[in-house]
């Protein structure tokens, strides 16, 4: 049955209001970790860096691992996102708004890995460009420099593409609720008023941001795996790097935006919106980028097989069949042979289906960025230089809290915010078609969002 605007509205913003006893279970337990996580920084502060398992010559271990995991959780988001709205596909409504903030979430989460890696966090604006009374002078050929400025500008774009569409939205709680509530979504609401002038200049921004962000989003992953590509080290030293990162980081992407969706779908209560037919179709394009992984992983092992070097063989064999091969087996297993099955076969992509391809792929990703680091860094190209990496419990402790603190996230974030844009669930309803924007006379009455027959005013 058709849902009507009163319903919609109703049932999007309940989660606001009333929310259940596993909430504040989830939230306490996601709290634990994050406390966790501070308490061994903390730890790590008083006695040094060295309490973590770096060695020579394995200096980038779990945060570089992490780092770059999150960087790339952050890609799917905004990147598919704008890629749909451009698109204009309607069954992305219910999506959107889950998948941008993951990449606000995640984005933020990695930008804080290399604070708790430089040891000494009050220094941490030496990672920042700028030219200094100390004549540290940016160095431009850097690709920890061009991290900076990808990140950041990033960052920056996604929550500027979050907070866009979800404006209307917080005055239309502004105009249905009384009391602190009002006065604190009529603070976030910037004075929206739903007018034709608003509406048009909403969606020139919305489309014009949905443009810039995609290559962005596309460079950031590429820059990140220049971090590894620009340097002489067996196995990273190679051009696949760039476009292998972004299809992992897309890859991974979308399986983090399948894990959430049906979080929020079982806790919130928010099965009549959002439909099988949403993970079916994001199934799909898993299903693509597995191949896609599948085929770049493949051709990096074969070029080093075949240029049969001695260095990249050593860290091949190293990889393959020797200490690390249960976790590379593993990972293909978790990436390729497992969710291709359940993705492909049409009465396996359920959801049921896909949250379990999605679980393996989260964590076989993780893998593959654990073995792109750590491998290639204890089987340097000089056998004196060998070394041996084993994590400690401050390292396993931070990773834990990231992934709680991004729950957490997660979950402040639906406390005061719609997970589902209920402005863009009605502008799909049979009975708010749009209406041609015209320009109001001075001293006209504009209607509110309430009263307009578009949700939140006149659509341009």
């Amino acid at each position: 049955m058709e849902k009507t605007s009163e319903q919609i509205q109703r049932d999007l913003v309940r989660p606001l209001y009333r929310t259940g006893t596993a909430y504040w279970i989830a939230v306490a337990f996601c709290s634990s970790l994050v406390l966790a996580g501070v308490s061994a920084f903390c730890y790590q502060l008083y006695h040094g860096i060295g309490v973590w398992g770096l060695n020579s010559p394995v200096f980038w271990a779990f945060d570089i691992t992490n780092f770059v995991f999150w960087i790339g959780i952050s890609h799917a988001g905004t990147l598919i996102s704008a890629i749909l709205r451009l698109a204009n596909a309607t069954w992305r409504r219910p999506v959107t708004r889950c998948a941008e903030a993951i990449t606000v979430f995640a984005l933020s989460i990695g930008a804080i890995i290399p604070l708790c890696h430089i040891g000494r966090p009050w220094l941490g604006y030496y990672l920042i460009p700028y030219p200094s009374e100390r004549h540290i002078w940016p160095n431009f050929r850097s690709p920890l420099l061009w991290d900076f400025f990808a990140i950041l500008t990033y960052l920056t774009g996604s929550v500027s593409f979050l907070i866009l569409p979800i404006i209307p939205d917080f005055a239309s709680i502004r105009d249905t609720t009384t009391g602190w509530r009002k006065r604190f979504y009529g603070a976030l609401s910037l004075g929206w008023e739903g007018t034709p002038r608003q509406w048009h200049r909403l969606e020139t921004a919305m489309h014009i941001m949905a443009i810039v962000i995609i290559p962005v989003a596309v460079s950031v992953h590429t820059i990140v795996s220049w971090d590894f590509a620009m340097t002489l080290v067996p196995m990273w030293h190679t051009g696949i790097f760039g476009p292998y990162f972004v299809v992992g980081a897309i890859f991974s992407g979308i399986a983090a935006l399948i894990l959430a969706m049906a979080l929020l779908r079982k806790f919130l209560h928010l099965e009549e919106y959002l439909h099988p037919i949403h993970f079916q179709n994001l199934g799909k394009l898993l299903l693509t980028m597995s191949l896609l992984w599948f085929y770049f992983t493949f051709a990096e092992r074969l070029t080093t097989w075949y240029g049969n070097g001695t260095p990249e063989m050593t860290v091949f064999w190293f990889t393959i069949r020797q200490k690390f091969a249960p976790f590379f087996w593993t990972m293909v297993f978790c990436n390729f042979i497992i969710p291709v099955p359940i993705l492909a076969i049409k009465r396996l992509r359920t959801i049921t289906g896909t949250v379990i391809a999605s679980s393996t792929i989260v964590i076989g990703m993780w893998l593959e960025r654990f073995l792109i680091v750590v491998p290639s860094l204890e089987r340097k190209f000089l056998s004196y230089s060998w070394g041996t990496y084993r994590p400690t419990w401050v390292e396993d402790t931070l990773m834990a809290s990231s992934f709680g603190l991004m729950a957490l996230l997660y979950l402040l974030f639906s406390k005061f915010v719609p997970m589902i844009s209920i402005w863009e669930l009605k502008a799909g309803l049979p009975e708010h078609t749009p209406v041609v924007a015209v320009e109001v006379p001075a001293g006209a009455t504009n209607l509110s969002a309430r009263e307009s027959p578009f949700p939140g005013g006149v659509s341009s």
